[in-house]
This record gives structure tokens, sequence and C-alpha cells, in this order.
């Protein structure tokens, strides 16, 4: 037995090609081309993030087609305003109504009144989409409403000295110089409103208008506030001096403190600088105090409707107190 293992080791393997495969694996065999990218690849993360972008991009697309397709299209010159109080409130002062939007099931007691206003005065109530309304308004908060009115009919700086006489009134005028963003000027007729200004003078040039924006902002202020517009806002505020007015500025670095203004209980133009700039060097000379808020050292400076909220309730807490 044990020779017989010593042969058994001792046997060489043959050297040569083994058994061939007959064949039957040549397809294995074949090359399978480039590997596929991994965004092609459906089991691959990358395929699912491709996917998510076509369906993202495709969503665009449909949003920029409705776009212009808008239903809503204001007439050159008139605006749109919406929001459920600046409507109300615009529709209670009397405005004109074009038209009134409505988007959705927006019915309450406030929309009532506007719609039965709008049919009693002949305008149509049109059914809109909220994209419509937030398109034609660039507003998002736009409350499922919106009326479109006439253009804003402004008045001159003498009407407004008018209208204090008609109602046996103190003029109390605030005046922005180069205030060029209408949330600013929406702001200030709406503490104009509070306060019982008389009215608020711009410029025509370099100055925000009454919009849109300016309506929202305003809460239907606009609607009771008028706001006169002058090409020369220096002349403007000389016509208000020889009329009897003082003129003050509202100035970070002001001689007067707001808190010790003697000018409060007369004729009064409070003047309004663009936040940064300040009052431009004409107006200040115009000027007969420039007077300060005392504010924070933290803080540089006030945000222009703020500081005119401010200057109001301090010229209308003087006003009861005299």
């Amino acid at each position: 037995m044990a020779g017989n293992d010593a042969n058994r080791r001792s046997v060489k393997k043959k050297k040569g090609p083994l058994k061939g495969t007959g064949g039957h694996s040549r397809r294995a065999l074949k090359p399978k081309g480039p590997t596929p990218k991994a965004e092609d690849r459906v089991y691959h993360a990358a395929h699912k993030r491709k996917v998510e972008k076509e369906i993202a991009e495709k969503k665009k697309a449909q949003a920029e087609a409705h776009r212009t397709r808008t239903s809503i299209k204001i007439a050159a010159g008139n605006e749109l305003i919406v929001g459920r109080n600046a409507v109300f409130e615009a529709v209670d002062a009397g405005i004109d109504i074009i038209r009134v939007f409505l988007a959705g099931n927006a019915l309450d007691e406030r929309i009532g009144k506007v719609v039965r206003t709008a049919t009693a005065l002949g305008a149509p109530v049109l059914e809109v989409t909220k994209m419509d309304l937030e398109n034609a308004s660039g507003e998002s908060a736009h409350q499922s409403i919106g009326i479109e009115v006439p253009e804003y009919d402004y008045c001159s700086a003498q009407d407004l000295l008018e209208r204090t006489k008609e109602n046996a009134q103190i003029p109390l005028i605030v005046a922005l110089d180069q205030v060029t963003d209408p949330h600013n000027l929406g702001a200030v007729l709406r503490s104009g409103g509070a306060f019982g200004i008389t009215g608020v003078l711009i410029s025509e040039r370099r100055s925000a208008s009454v919009n849109a924006a300016a309506w929202k902002v305003s809460a239907g202020a606009a609607a009771r506030v008028p706001v006169a517009r002058e090409t020369n806002l220096v002349r403007a505020l000389g016509e208000l001096k020889e009329a009897g007015c003082f003129v003050v500025g509202l100035d970070g670095g002001g001689d007067v403190s707001l808190r010790d203004l003697d000018l409060a209980t007369g004729p009064l133009v409070v003047v309004t600088g663009a936040e940064g700039k300040g009052l431009s060097r004409l107006v200040r000379e115009t000027c007969d105090q420039i007077v300060s808020i005392p504010i924070s050292s933290a803080v540089e400076s006030l945000n222009a409707a703020v500081a005119t909220g401010i200057a109001l309730y301090e010229v209308a807490s003087k006003r009861a107190e005299a």
C-alpha cells in the first residue's frame, strides 16, 4: 500500500489545453459596452435626484406659463388694491370701483359689503384664481380679494390748506423728501389717519406714488388722507410758510429735541427725509427748525415711516394738552 502511495505522488500533471466549453458560454464572453451613467441607472440615488429635478423644472415651466395667462389685466393708469382691510376701507370711503376680483370662497361680512356696493354701482364681480391675484398685484398676502380703481387723484398743497379752513382745523401736514419706498408712504398715510393730519405732500420726481403697495400698507387710509403732489417741493414748502405754517425737518443732528418742540400747537409741516440720506440740502435750508428724536446710540437712524409716526404722536399729544 505504501508503494502505491509513493507512485501516486510521483505522477505529474499533463501540460496543455484543458477540455473546451463547446461554445456554450460564448455570449457571456461578448463585450457589454460602456458602463451607464449613475443617473441613468434606475436603482441609483443619482437617478432619483435626476427625476426630482425634471419634475421641479416641469412645475416651474407650468407656473411661468400660467403667469403669462393671468386673467387679470389692469388698464393703464389704474391700480389694483388687494387685502380685505385695504379693500373694505377704500370702498367704505367711497372710492370709485371699476371691477372686483374674488378668488375662491372668500366671502365674509366685509367682503359681502364690497360685493353689494360694487353691484349697486354696476361694477362687475369676477371670479379669479389666487395665482391670478398674486401675479397681478405682486402680493402673496392678497387675502383672495382685489379691486381695480382709477389712478389716484392728487391735489395741491394749497388744496390741503383749503381743507383745513373748511373743517376749522389747525394745519398739520407731512412732507416727504425723496422717500421712494411706497411701503413707507403707505405707513405714513396710516399713521396720518390715526393722528388726524391734514394731508401728505410729495414731489413728482424722486418720490413714491400712491400705488397698489401704498394702498395695501395704508390699510385704506389712502382713501381718507389726501396726498398733494407738487413739481418743486422746496417751492411748495415756501408757499406753505407764506400761508402761516411753520416747517420743521426731522433729522438725527437736529438743534431741538422733539420733546421740546414749541411749534407743535401752531400750523405745522413736518418734513421727513429718506432713510440714510436724510433731508436734502435745499429742503433743510427751508425748514424753520431741525428736530431730532432721542434714540439709543446703538441705533444709527429710524425708518422714515417710523420717525414720522413718532413725531405725529408727539405733536398730537402736545396739541391735546394745549
